[in-house]
């Protein structure tokens, strides 16, 4: 999803295998930021290991340090702190683009990306083991929108496992409310799911 040699930004980079990655293979800079030491010093041992000279090392909580970044990648995260993050960003222009990997909260994150003016162009399953992870590829259009729950939940998900076992928590979780009506309009957005792995 990053754009062949763009400036792209690592935001909480952790080891930086991703920022290196990138820096060998798709991206021109790249920028690896943390909000934390121990993290920075890992970055910093990583990038001397794998030998690549184009990343920049920076100390920023979010973006409040970054001046400037092509594509933004903020991955492993909470889906409410990841909002908080480019709700902070100085940079943004039509032109931006955010790979996001939220952790938890994946449809928070729909909701309030379409609030504030965002557009979700693709959305990708990766998986590793049993775990399925979904990353977004994001651009800002400034066009305010409200995103219905059945699009908070699946977004522009198309991958038929993921789908499938989105439908059967929404019916366990269904099964286990007391709130009659929560508990239908769960059973309906599951069946509606359903329906859509059929029809691919």
């Amino acid at each position: 999803m990053c754009r062949r040699g763009r400036t792209a930004a690592d935001v909480g980079c952790d080891h930086a295998q991703l920022a290196c990655y990138l820096a060998r293979n798709v991206s021109g800079l790249v920028i690896a930021s943390d909000v934390r030491d121990g993290p920075l010093d890992a970055a910093r041992r990583t990038i001397a290991e794998c030998g690549v000279t184009n990343v920049m090392v920076v100390k920023s909580d979010g973006l409040a340090e970054i001046d400037f970044a092509d594509d933004v990648i903020i991955c492993g995260m909470g889906g409410e702190l990841i909002a908080r993050i480019i709700s902070g960003c100085r940079f943004l222009s039509e032109d931006t683009r955010f790979i996001l990997q939220p952790m938890t909260k994946d449809d928070y994150l729909r909701r309030w990306l379409y609030r504030n003016g965002f557009e979700i162009t693709e959305e990708i399953v990766a998986a590793e083991k049993e775990r399925r992870y979904v990353v977004m590829s994001v651009r800002y259009t400034g066009v305010v929108q409200e995103a219905d729950e059945y699009f908070a939940l699946t977004g522009k998900i198309t991958d038929a496992e993921y789908l499938n076992r989105l439908g059967e928590k929404l019916m366990k979780i269904s099964e286990n409310t007391t709130d009659a009506e929560r508990s239908e309009n769960l059973r309906k957005l599951a069946a509606r799911i359903f329906d859509t792995v059929k029809g691919m």
